[in-house]
Formats: structure tokens, C-alpha cells, sequence
């Protein structure tokens, strides 16, 4: 499990905002894979002009880490979605624990979640575990669901040697790669009805 620099095992620090420093306890997950440091800072410097007063989803959350750096940088809430047990005890932890009331914990495996009513998000954290491979069907029903505002951005995070199937009107905004892992930002386009 790879961790933020200068963090505990089982913690992940946040790394900018009003909660820069602040330590989040990890639960012990199979799979769980922290978004690494360096790709956090890259991924909230492209994000800045964007964050505040955004409704973001944290979708696969596992450690929160996403969903909660948009928190400290001033997002107006934030529903983490996590079907382990433990790593969505763990994060309604630490939600208290920083005494952030703008997140919402829905224990439930995404593709369930997906399937419920929408409401439009602004941004998305897409970062499923690696190796079951669910980006592309994770894409399409967020992008046929509803769940996706009309300029919404959407951060995917894949293997280098993996290019998820996007929806065609997912435009690439920004991208880059930190060791085996390619994370990029895509902005949504209105789709077009004839397609």
C-alpha cells in the first residue's frame, strides 16, 4: 500500500487546505491503494479553479484521501462512495474525527449506488481498484445516469499500460503519469443526441 510522505502506516495526510496535515487513519482493506502524494498535489493544483463550492463524488473511495483533500480545499460537500465495511467505518471516522459535516459515507458497492437516483456532481474522483478493471462500465453509467453536471470534470486514474473506453464527449484536460500509474482529467461535454 503506497502512503503519503511523511505518514504512518495504516494513515494518509492530507496535503493542502484548511486540513493540511491532518492525518486520516486507513482501515486494513484488501486492494486499498492510496492515491500517492505527489499525484494529490497535481491533481488539486489543476483542480483549483474548480474546487470551491463543488459538489464532488468520491466514487471506489477506499482511504477518502480524494474526497477529503476536496473538503479541506473548500468543495461544499463530498459523498464518498465505499462498499468495505471497514474502510466506510474508517472514513466516517475521520469525517468526524475533523469535524467535516460536508461528507456523506454511502456504504454500498458503486455500480449499486449508480443505479439509484441521480443528482449531478461537478467533480468525480473515478479510481476503481486495478485490478477488476471497471472504468469503462463505471463511465458509462455515470455518464448515461445522470450523475454528471453539465461541465463536470472527472479525474480517472488507471495503470500506465491501461486506457479506459470513455464516454466520446469526455474531453482530456490534463494528464500525466507517476510511476505505474497514468491519472488524468477529463472535462464533460453535453453529448451529442444523434450519437
Amino acid at each position: 500500500m503506497k502512503r503519503a510522505k511523511g505518514a504512518a502506516a495504516g494513515q494518509v495526510r492530507i496535503i493542502g487546505g484548511s486540513l493540511r496535515g491532518s492525518v486520516l487513519r486507513v482501515a486494513d482493506a484488501p486492494g486499498l491503494r492510496p492515491t500517492p502524494g505527489r499525484v494529490r498535489e497535481t491533481l488539486f493544483n489543476w483542480l483549483q479553479p474548480f474546487i470551491a463550492g463543488a459538489r464532488c463524488l468520491d466514487l471506489f473511495a477506499g482511504t477518502g484521501a480524494l474526497g477529503m483533500e476536496a473538503l479541506s480545499r473548500g468543495a461544499r460537500a463530498v459523498t464518498f462512495v465505499e462498499r468495505d465495511a471497514a474502510a466506510a467505518r474508517a472514513l466516517q471516522a475521520n469525517l468526524q474525527r475533523l469535524n467535516q459535516d460536508k461528507g456523506d459515507v454511502r456504504g454500498a458497492d458503486a455500480f449499486d449506488y449508480l443505479r439509484g437516483t441521480a443528482s449531478p456532481f461537478d467533480i468525480v474522483f473515478l479510481d476503481p481498484p486495478f485490478a477488476q478493471a471497471l472504468w469503462d462500465d463505471a463511465a458509462r453509467q455515470l455518464e448515461a445516469g445522470g450523475w454528471l453536471a453539465r461541465n463536470a470534470l472527472i479525474h480517472v486514474e488507471s495503470p500506465v499500460e491501461q486506457m479506459p473506453a470513455l464516454p466520446a464527449n469526455w474531453q482530456l484536460h490534463r494528464e500525466r503519469c507517476a510511476g505505474q500509474v497514468r491519472h488524468a482529467l477529463y472535462r464533460r461535454a453535453a453529448a451529442d443526441p444523434l450519437d
